[in-house]
C-alpha cells in the first residue's frame, strides 16, 4: 500500500464517523472579525503582553479550587512550587556579582520529574512571549547558577523552520536534501532563549542564553536524543531589527522573515474556526490536525497557521485584519567550519571540523569579557542600574487594562 492509498484508507475510516453540527458561520466570521480589529489596532509589543495576559488567565485562572494549579483549596497562598521558583530567581547583592556565576545547563530530560513542570512555569512567568510548544522535537533545559542554585533562565531547541529563505540560501541548499533526504534533521531552532530579570537587562542575560544555545552540551543532548549531528542552529529575534543577537559572537543575521506577521486570535476562536473547518473541510481539517506520517509524526507541519490563513481565506477575511509588516530578524549559527558542505550532503559526519570552543566555559567566559564588564559600567554610570524582577503572577485576577498598566512598560526589557 503506498503512502496516500494508506492515507485515503485512514481518512474514510475517520470520516465514516463523524458527526455533522451546525455552525453559525456569519457569528463566527463577524466574532473574528472583530477581535482581529482589536488585536492589528496594538503595537508589537502590546499584542505579545495580550497573549501573554490571555495564556495566564487560561492556563493559571484566579480559583480557589483545587484543581487550580495557582492556588491551594480554600485559601489564597500561591501554589509552594511557583513560590518557591519566584524566590530562587537569581538576584545580584553588587553590580559585579556577575563576575562570581557559574552557569549550569539541566535537560529536563535527566532532572527529577517535576523538572518539566519547573521549565513550564519559569518559561510562562518569565517570558512575555506565548509558550507555545513546536509540533516535533523540542529539548528543554533550565539554566542555573551552580554555585548558589538559583535560575537565571530556560531554553528550548526544536525542529527548525522548514523553509528560511535567507539561512537556505546562505547553506545553498535544495529542497531535495533538506527535505526528502532529511537533513533539516541536523538543524535546529532556539525557540526559547529567555533570560530571567535582572540579569537580562542588567547583564545581558539574553547574550549569555543565545551563547549557551550553541553550547556542547545543547549541542550532546541533541545528538543523543535524536542520533542526527547537529551542525548548525537557527534564531529569530521578537522585535525586529533590534535584538539580542546583534554582534553576539558566532550568531550570524541572515536578514529577516518574509511575508508579514500574522495576528493570531485567542485559543477560544481558534478552536471555533477548528470546528468550522472540521465540519466545511473535513478532509483539510483531519490532514492538518490527525495524520501522521510513516514515522507516526504529525502528516502537515505548522498546522494552525496554515488552518487559519485557509480559513481567512475561504471567509473572504481581507488581510488587513490580520497581518502586520512587522518582521522578524533571522539569525545562524554554523557550529562547524563545514557545516554547508555538511548539510548539502558534500561531505559525512567524520569531516566537520569544530568552528569553535563551544564549552559553558569558554562561552561563559566570552559572556563575561566581551559584553557584560561594558554594560554595567554604563548602567551604574547612567545610574539605570536595576535589580528589579519580572514574573508575570500580578496578572492573576487582573484585567487588561490593569495588567497593561503593570506590565506594559517591561515589554522587551
Amino acid at each position: 500500500m503506498t503512502k496516500e492509498e494508506r492515507l485515503n484508507k485512514e481518512y474514510k475510516e475517520w470520516f465514516a464517523n463523524e458527526v455533522k453540527v451546525d455552525i453559525d458561520e456569519k457569528k463566527l466570521i463577524d466574532d473574528l472579525k472583530k477581535e482581529l480589529k482589536m488585536l492589528s489596532s496594538m503595537s508589537v509589543q502590546e499584542y505579545t503582553l495580550y497573549r501573554k495576559f490571555l495564556e495566564i488567565k487560561t492556563k493559571y485562572p484566579e480559583t480557589k479550587n483545587k484543581a487550580s494549579s495557582f492556588f491551594i483549596k480554600d485559601t489564597s497562598i500561591e501554589n509552594p512550587q511557583l513560590t518557591e521558583i519566584k524566590n530562587n530567581i537569581w538576584i545580584p547583592k553588587n553590580p559585579d556579582d556577575y563576575l562570581n556565576l557559574e552557569p549550569e545547563i539541566l535537560w529536563t530530560m535527566k532532572m527529577p520529574k517535576n523538572g518539566g513542570t519547573i521549565w513550564s512555569d519559569l518559561r510562562v512567568f518569565t517570558s512575555t512571549m506565548l509558550n507555545n510548544p513546536n509540533i516535533g522535537r523540542n529539548l528543554r533545559f533550565i539554566v542555573i547558577d551552580k554555585k548558589t542554585g538559583k535560575y537565571l533562565g530556560v531554553l528550548c531547541v526544536s525542529s527548525d523552520f522548514m523553509d528560511l529563505t535567507p539561512r537556505d540560501s546562505h547553506i545553498g541548499w535544495s529542497r531535495e536534501i533538506k527535505t526528502t533526504q532529511k537533513m533539516i534533521n541536523h538543524t535546529a531552532i532556539g525557540s526559547t532563549i529567555v533570560p530571567t530579570q535582572p540579569l537580562g537587562y542588567n547583564f545581558l542575560g539574553g547574550k549569555l542564553l543565545a551563547l549557551l544555545t550553541i553550547s556542547d552540551k545543547i549541542e550532546n543532548a541533541w545528538n543523543e536524543r535524536y542520533s542526527d549531528k547537529l551542525a548548525g542552529i537557527t534564531t529569530t529575534s521578537l522585535y525586529g531589527s533590534f535584538s539580542q543577537y546583534n554582534g553576539l559572537k558566532y550568531w550570524k543575521k541572515m536578514g529577516h522573515s518574509a511575508g508579514s506577521i500574522k495576528f493570531e486570535p485567542s485559543k477560544e476562536t481558534v478552536l471555533r474556526v477548528r470546528e468550522w473547518l472540521r465540519q466545511n473541510h473535513p478532509r483539510k481539517y483531519w490532514e492538518w490536525y490527525l495524520a501522521k506520517n510513516d514515522e507516526n509524526m504529525p502528516l502537515k507541519r505548522d498546522h494552525k497557521q496554515r488552518s487559519l490563513a485557509f480559513a481567512y481565506k475561504e471567509m473572504k477575511i481581507h488581510k488587513s485584519y490580520f497581518e502586520t509588516n512587522h518582521q522578524r530578524g533571522i539569525y545562524w549559527c554554523n557550529l562547524f567550519e563545514n557545516t554547508n558542505e555538511f548539510l548539502r550532503k558534500e561531505i559525512d559526519e567524520s569531516k566537520l571540523i569544530r568552528r569553535f570552543d563551544n564549552s559553558v566555559d569558554s562561552l561563559v567566559d566570552i559572556w563575561k569579557e566581551k559584553y557584560v564588564k561594558k554594560r554595567i559600567e554604563k548602567l551604574v554610570k547612567e545610574k539605570k542600574y536595576n535589580t528589579k524582577t519580572l514574573f508575570y503572577d500580578k496578572m492573576i485576577g487582573k484585567n487588561w487594562e490593569n495588567v497593561k498598566k503593570i506590565y506594559l512598560g517591561d515589554v522587551g526589557r
